[in-house]
């Protein structure tokens, strides 16, 4: 945890907030060692980054005092990724890896390769997948909260969702096989699609060039999800 990430509601009057969640209070005592009168990064969610000095940390709350919010958070990448739901395990992790690396804009989808099983995960639920995001942001000292949709069907999401976000988007389909390889250095929006472990059917891959799509690839090696993600992220922008 490289940023103490206070919630709206975590703010007092008079420039204090009280952080009384277990999980940030075992990380201040265990992790950072914090006593009273130690200075910590913080930063509100969806709001700006500053300085907290520890007023005081026990079993049920820390109290810090803070310092000139008025650093703004990393620039996110100019990417909406699109990504077949993985399982449950690995979309925990890779949720966490795209927030720390400034995703913004996710969409998890069914494909054919997806378990229908998968979408029945508590990982799904509202609070555990914010409870991800926040992490990749603790992580990565960012405060500005990606946005998770959720599109349990490949054909409306082709026919009806698609066409929208690729206007003013370049729409890139990482899929093994595909005829280009994945370009470096972009800064244009992008929305960039990955599909499950074993990737695309043949079908829809043929749907999503002809929306407009461009394949590429990786290079010969069959990556896990969380591995290619992230790999064609750090390449791309």
């Amino acid at each position: 945890m490289n940023l103490i990430l206070l919630a709206p509601d975590d703010i007092a009057h008079q420039g204090l907030a009280r952080v009384t969640d277990p999980r940030r209070l075992r990380h201040l005592r265990e992790v950072h060692r914090a006593a009273p009168g130690d200075r910590l990064t913080v930063g509100v969610v969806d709001g700006a980054i500053g300085r907290g000095e520890l007023l005081s940390l026990d079993a049920q709350a820390a109290t810090f005092a803070l310092e000139g919010l008025d650093q703004a958070p990393p620039p996110a990448l100019p990417v909406h990724l699109v990504l077949a739901l993985p399982r449950p395990r690995m979309l925990a992790r890779t949720l966490e890896h795209v927030t720390a690396l400034g995703v913004k804009r996710i969409t998890l989808l069914h494909t054919r390769r997806v378990e229908k099983s998968y979408w029945m995960s508590p990982e799904l639920e509202a609070e555990k997948i914010r409870q991800h995001l926040v992490l990749g942001l603790e992580q990565a000292r960012d405060t500005q909260l990606p946005e998770v949709t959720l599109a349990r069907g490949f054909r409306p999401f082709v026919e009806d969702t698609l066409p929208g976000l690729l206007e003013g988007r370049r729409g890139l389909l990482a899929h093994p096989g595909m005829p280009a390889t994945c370009p470096r250095g972009l800064d244009e929006p992008t929305l960039l699609l990955v599909g499950p472990e074993g990737g695309f059917i043949p079908w829809e891959v043929e749907r999503l060039l002809a929306a407009g799509c461009e394949g590429i690839h990786l290079g010969p090696r069959i990556l896990r999800v969380e591995t290619a993600v992230t790999a064609l992220l750090a390449r791309l922008f």
